[in-house]
């Protein structure tokens, strides 16, 4: 058998494997480009992320090679929400991603304060429906700010 039939032989028994890629288990770890592909991210921002939030602690083998744990995406689905979704600053992100995850693990629902604001924001795991710009956010919250120095006058 030629080199090339037995390559081709070898990825045609990977496929059918139980443990090839395409019926990998959910709890099995992945790697840095899999994880790319469900965070919808180019994998240099998951290797930036894991130098800001130390939650992200994949396990390396030889050759620098990455493997995320399901506590690792788990994480990472966190910070994306946080950054992309809800407007969050890398550093506002590290700040209250520990309290996100604890309370996520424990099925609880968390109430941060906005430091924009000063004002109670209660936080929703879930995706918003449409996801709001860091514009409209800055906007919304300069308008809060108006809001509350309206209603002190009121007083």
């Amino acid at each position: 058998m030629s080199v090339t039939q037995s390559t081709m032989a070898g990825d045609a028994l990977l496929d059918a494997s139980p443990y090839g890629t395409h019926t990998k288990s959910a709890s099995a770890m992945k790697t840095i480009s899999e994880v790319a592909d469900i965070l919808e991210l180019p994998t240099h921002v998951l290797r930036f992320w894991e130098t800001k939030f130390p939650q992200i602690q994949p396990l390396k083998r030889a050759g620098g090679r990455r493997f995320y744990r399901a506590e690792d995406i788990e994480a990472l689905l966190l910070i994306r929400e946080l950054l992309h979704e809800r407007g969050f600053t890398i550093k506002g992100a590290a700040k209250v991603l520990p309290e996100m995850l604890k309370a996520r693990r424990a099925g609880q629902e968390i109430t941060l304060v906005d430091e924009f604001a000063g004002v109670p924001e209660s936080v929703t795991l879930e995706p918003l429906a449409e996801p709001v710009s860091l514009s409209q956010r800055q906007a919304l919250v300069a308008l809060r700010r108006e809001l509350e120095s309206l209603r002190r006058l009121l007083d």
